[in-house]
């Protein structure tokens, strides 16, 4: 990691992708700046070489990316708060705040300078995050600075900025979707005999093994259960009960009732 990063706004997501950070190899601590009104939770990341400051503007001056990953409710006020720290020839700015443009961000800060919006995940923490990015018009050195940035949390894919609101969804939510259907699991795995622990076990690995798998040979989910349905079998006769009771019907509601929530 050869840039300077702060991280505006070190809550869940933010000490998530300084985790993804920190377990980087190639990452130097001393390059890292955080910041949170409150610094005392973040105290201990100073024995990492971490810098901790609750001075966002000294955190900007110190860096080449700026992060800001604070509430909605709270951009405007850091964006008017460390303006005049920005320097454009300098300063890349990368939003990971929820619902808020490139266009209304780049109004705000009122100084042209590359703007990009990014939507990780909490799984950063553990460097398997989806990250995706989306930018306004910027050189490729600065899409290759933010996507090299992200990538050493997991994968990166840029997209376009109308599908964001998509990826907040899909990408980042969706942790929250997977995390509850693996507790389902877990809890189905203690009923029919299971101690919790070694159930918890054998669901996660499977979860993670179905999930490579897909990765891995790159296809549709459906052609790998068809090798698991055998007729008659204990399998199909599972999935159809779970589909009787709106299995997938549930997650599909659930998934674009996600999005309306956040469109409005």
């Amino acid at each position: 990691m050869g840039n300077s990063v702060a991280i505006i706004g070190c809550g869940n997501i933010g000490l998530s992708l300084l985790q993804g950070l920190l377990r980087n190899s190639g990452a130097d601590p001393s390059k890292i700046t955080v910041t949170r009104r409150n610094t005392d939770e973040l105290e201990y990341l100073r024995e990492y070489g971490v810098v901790v400051t609750s001075d966002n503007k000294q955190a900007v001056q110190n860096s080449d990316i700026v992060v800001i990953a604070v509430k909605p409710y709270n951009l405007t006020s850091i964006l008017d708060e460390i303006r005049e720290s920005i320097d454009p020839a300098r300063h890349i700015l990368v939003s990971v705040t929820a619902g808020v443009t490139i266009k209304e961000i780049s109004a705000q800060i009122n100084i042209s300078l590359p703007v990009f919006r990014a939507m990780p995940n909490i799984s950063a923490s553990v460097g398997r995050s989806v990250s995706c990015i989306a930018h306004g018009e910027t050189q490729r050195r600065e899409i290759d600075s933010v996507r090299q940035l992200f990538d050493n949390m997991g994968t990166t894919m840029v997209i376009d900025e109308e599908l964001m609101q998509s990826a907040t969804i899909l990408g980042a939510c969706g942790v929250a979707y997977v995390l509850r259907f693996i507790r389902a699991m877990i809890q189905g795995g203690i009923q029919i005999g299971f101690d919790a622990k070694t159930a918890s076990e054998i669901v996660t690995r499977t979860v993670k093994g179905a999930a490579e798998l897909l990765i891995e040979k790159q296809i549709h989910p459906e052609s790998e259960i068809d090798k698991v349905t055998t007729p008659k079998g204990c399998t199909i006769v599972g999935l159809n009960e779970m589909e009787h009771n709106g299995f997938s019907s549930s997650l599909i509601k659930g998934i674009v009732a996600s999005y309306e929530k956040i469109e409005k």
